[in-house]
């Protein structure tokens, strides 16, 4: 997720539990130009094995660039190809969750990506299609498997439903029936770790990939862990726990971005997250969501009423939400799903996942 999966949240997740933990959406034009934003954006912890970058791309040159740096410089373990943002920005111009529907074109992205790996193993998540009644995903599935694609992730929504609706799970099963021979891994609505479990028992996937539900929750990875171990036990944490975290997780953006300041700014965005369903007064959320220093934060932090206890009911949507009355794309992108037509170089844009 773009802008909140970077290395000091990745580590709070990683410390909570198991599972493969993937930086921000990084486009492949910044890195084979070697943008510096691109190239601070793929900086790992020390702690952080497996390394995982997630690259976006829409020219099979480009992208196979990409693969063959990280690939010949040690940049990382495992690269997953991102065709799931379903941001008007980039689907207008060919990108993200519309380019799937060009069959030939998202063959040699993969062909390019696979061949240009290395040892390295590449994953691809996607959305069911651009619309229901322009669906992508068992052909695009098909084509991931026949090009040596490691395993599939599916957003079980199309770009049109956006961050609305509900997800469809029924889709992932069916994609998991048209591509066997590959593990399938299931997105869409898991806020707990019951979720995740239903998911894999209703669908038969073979994991599960987690996006908004672990927004101002690391601890939702030490949840997933157990389940799948077969334990009940669930992390509930008090408001003081949480504000440890909170408190962590700023001071770990500080050191990440070097300007205390900017660090801040850019925590204020979980600050919501952390507090779902806390009691917590207006004029103290704003003190928090406002706050300028890190001195600032932990005076506020302070104020919270530590021993309170975990509230209920709190695993709900997180997040983006909402529908699009229509998703934005190139003229004439429709006429033809076998065409080869490469998108400019505009339709690369890090400001979102899918």
């Amino acid at each position: 997720m773009a802008g909140i999966t970077n290395a000091p949240f990745r580590v709070l997740c990683r410390e909570q539990g198991a599972g493969l933990f993937v930086c921000e959406m990084i486009t492949t034009r910044g890195l084979v130009e070697r943008n510096p934003k691109t190239l601070r954006m793929i900086r790992f912890a020390e702690s952080e094995r497996p390394r995982s970058i997630q690259l976006y791309g829409v020219d099979p040159d480009v992208v196979g660039r990409a693969v063959k740096m990280i690939a010949e410089e040690d940049l990382a373990d495992h690269i997953d190809l991102n065709f799931g943002c379903p941001v008007p920005k980039v689907t207008r111009r060919g990108g993200g969750s519309a380019l799937p529907y060009k069959r030939n074109l998202l063959r040699r992205i993969l062909r390019q990506a696979v061949a240009n790996a290395g040892s390295l193993p590449v994953t691809m998540k996607m959305r069911k299609g651009i619309d229901d009644d322009h669906l992508t995903y068992l052909d695009a599935g098909r084509i991931a498997a026949e090009e040596g694609v490691a395993a599939i992730a599916l957003h079980a929504r199309t770009a049109k439903q956006h961050y609305g609706g509900v997800a469809d799970w029924e889709a992932i099963a069916r994609l998991k029936e048209a591509v066997p021979e590959i593990p399938v891994l299931g997105n869409g609505d898991i806020w707990c770790a019951d979720d995740a479990l239903r998911m894999v028992a209703r669908t038969g996937c073979d994991g599960v990939v987690v996006g908004r539900g672990c927004l101002g929750r690391p601890w939702l990875f030490r949840d997933l862990e157990n389940a799948f171990n077969g334990s009940p036990e669930r992390a509930r944490p008090t408001l003081g726990e949480v504000a440890e975290v909170m408190a962590r997780h700023a001071e770990g953006l500080t050191e990440c971005f070097d300007i205390e300041r900017y660090a801040v700014a850019d925590f204020r965005k979980h600050v919501g997250w952390y507090l779902k369903g806390f009691t917590v007064g207006s004029e103290l959320r704003r003190e928090l969501a406002t706050a300028e220093s890190l001195d600032g934060l932990r005076e506020g932090l302070a104020k919270l009423e530590h021993d309170q206890p975990w509230p209920p009911n709190t695993d709900t949507p997180r997040g983006k939400s909402g529908e699009r009355a229509k998703v934005l794309l190139p003229d004439g992108w429709l006429d033809d799903p076998w065409d080869c037509v490469i998108p400019d170089g505009d339709a690369e844009s890090d400001i979102s996942g899918g």
